[in-house]
């Protein structure tokens, strides 16, 4: 056998869960291949199994070094969000909304965010799963025999599978705990994960210091919004389990499949599997829903991507530098995306953060950070993907400040800037002193 990579064999397990177990040569690594098999095979609660998608999440981070952050680090991180929202003070109506900060690894990234990930990933999965099954024409459930008893568990874990590989591919170049638009660590709690941040730097040619402060203030920006608008996660959340519960089976020639499956086969199973034989199908509903989530997915970073513009302006020169390596990691097609598209179907345009940078711009310039902050109110408020298409004419016609009622107006202001302000204290990484 030669030693030379140019000349392995390609790995004929590519793209299935499996292929982590098998080498180019197609040999397997038996303890992992059983052990897979039987994570694959243990029962589990949900639609999801969560045990394997941990697993090959972090099998996958541990490819390469992974270092638990210094004290230095952490310390590190603490100092750039105090200063990011001592900046943010100014440039935005919402009180801090961080709690505490954190240095995190790329593995305490994976378990810091999984209990986010299961609330997002779960609807899919489970009417994903049901579908499966009731896809199944009466003739080929008789058929099918003892793979219909096989389905739920084999849905599971292909979707652990799919959520663990994409889990750590992100994991390994994710940045920040809200890097994808989504409040993804305990609330309250803003996190950097410093190697993949030094790797970002890199090639940017902006100090080190400057790059994750900039990345500081994006993080506290999420913070402030998520904390302060209370309906925003479950809007969020509410269009992923709206996508999950409009999924459809096309059942067209699953019989005939099915007739040709030998249901004893494991190996022909999952490639019918794989090879969508239950590939859903896109409903009206669903792009309803996605189209929902995307546009929400840019007003926030749309948002974000102002308010630190605003905060950096006379503070930062390198900010626009930084401004533009960050939408470009967006255009580039980057992990948020791939991971949105493999869990949900969504993928992330990236001309639309642009686009709602510019109408949050521009709603502030005419009519002053307190109408632009103000749309957060309610979520009849919220521009549309049709005024992400024409930014700059977003409420053109009005010369007042947004209001869901103009005599309530102020009272509800206060209330949305008041809720979770007792909770708006910096605190250290270890979260045992307030920061100043």
């Amino acid at each position: 056998m030669t030693d030379d990579p140019a000349e392995q064999p390609e790995n004929p397990f590519k793209g299935t869960p499996f292929e982590q177990l098998f080498g180019a040569s197609g040999m397997p690594d038996l303890s992992g291949l059983m052990s897979q098999m039987q994570a694959m095979m243990t029962p589990h609660e949900g639609s999801v199994n969560w045990n394997l998608a941990g697993d090959i999440a972090r099998r996958a981070v541990a490819e390469s070094p992974d270092p638990t952050p210094s004290q230095r680090e952490q310390d590190a991180v603490a100092d750039a969000v105090r200063l990011a929202d001592h900046w943010l003070d100014e440039a935005c109506e919402f009180p801090s909304g961080v709690q505490s900060t954190a240095a995190w690894s790329r593995a305490e990234w994976i378990e810091s965010t999984r209990e986010v990930w299961k609330v997002l990933v779960d609807p899919v999965a489970e009417h994903v799963v049901a579908a499966m099954g009731d896809a199944l024409p009466e003739e080929a459930r008789q058929m099918a025999g003892p793979l219909i008893g096989m389905l739920g568990q084999m849905g599971g874990a292909m979707f652990g599978s799919q959520v663990g590989a994409a889990l750590g591919g992100l994991a390994g170049e994710v940045l920040t705990a809200s890097d994808i638009g989504l409040p993804l660590g305990p609330a309250g709690r803003a996190a950097l994960v410093p190697s993949n941040v030094a790797a970002f730097a890199e090639g940017l040619d902006v100090p080190a210091d400057d790059v994750r402060l900039y990345l500081a203030l994006r993080e506290a920006a999420h913070q402030r919004l998520f904390a302060h608008v209370p309906w925003l996660r479950e809007h969020l959340i509410s269009a992923v389990a709206d996508y999950g519960r409009g999924i459809a089976i096309d059942t067209s020639g699953i019989e005939e499949q099915m007739r040709n499956l030998n249901p004893s086969d494991p190996t022909a199973i999952q490639e019918a599997l794989e090879g969508g034989l239950f590939e859903p199908k896109q409903t009206p509903a669903q792009e309803a829903a996605l189209l929902r989530l995307e546009t929400t997915l840019a007003l926030v970073e749309g948002w974000v991507d102002e308010v630190v513009g605003q905060a950096t302006t006379e503070r930062m020169p390198t900010a626009v530098k930084m401004q533009e390596a960050v939408r470009r990691r967006r255009a580039a097609g980057g992990p948020a995306e791939e991971t949105f598209a493999a869990l949900v179907g969504l993928e992330l345009r990236p001309r639309r953060l642009r686009d709602a940078s510019t109408l949050w711009g521009s709603l502030r310039s005419r009519h002053g950070t307190d109408a632009r902050d103000s749309v957060w109110l309610h979520p009849d408020l919220l521009p549309t993907a049709a005024d992400l298409d024409d930014p700059l004419g977003f409420r053109e016609e009005t010369a007042e400040p947004l209001t869901p009622a103009d005599d309530d107006f102020d009272a509800e202001l206060a209330k949305l800037l008041d809720e979770g302000s007792d909770g708006g204290n910096t605190e250290g990484a270890s979260g045992d002193e307030p920061r100043e």
